[in-house]
């Protein structure tokens, strides 16, 4: 017994693997908010209908999804977090750490970031600097 249909496999050549697994151990099978019952021939009929209907919906989704994220990466935009330092930022606290003007603890304070945030892109500039 399952609450609903999608909630039991992601395609409908799982579903139906899991449905014959089911009917091997002679159990019938039953979805809470879908009118599916196994244990009858309508209910089989129903449920294989349903399974692909649902699987039919997560393709469309994941291709909806794919567009979408294309056209933003056409608009220019990219997913994730927004920098909370801009170039002009990033480059002031490089040359006051890098010439021992302020330590990279008073840098964070003075940008409201933590001093992860200041080591990394400290390192990120050394690495730049200093290639392997």
């Amino acid at each position: 017994m399952v609450w609903k249909l999608d909630r039991l496999s992601r395609s409908l050549k799982d579903l139906l693997a899991i449905m014959e697994r089911i009917e091997g151990k002679h159990a019938g099978f039953r979805s809470l908010t879908e009118a599916v019952d196994t244990t009858t021939p309508a209910g089989r009929m129903m449920m294989q209908m349903v399974g692909a209907f649902a699987e039919f919906e997560r393709a469309m989704i994941g291709e909806r999804t794919r567009a979408g994220l294309s056209a933003a990466r056409a608009e220019g935009r990219i997913g994730g977090r927004r920098r909370k330092l801009n170039p002009v930022q990033q480059a002031d606290i490089i040359d006051n750490v890098l010439s021992s003007r302020k330590t990279a603890a008073q840098m964070a304070r003075l940008y409201n970031v933590s001093e992860a945030t200041v080591s990394r892109l400290m390192a990120v500039h050394r690495q730049a600097v200093l290639p392997r």
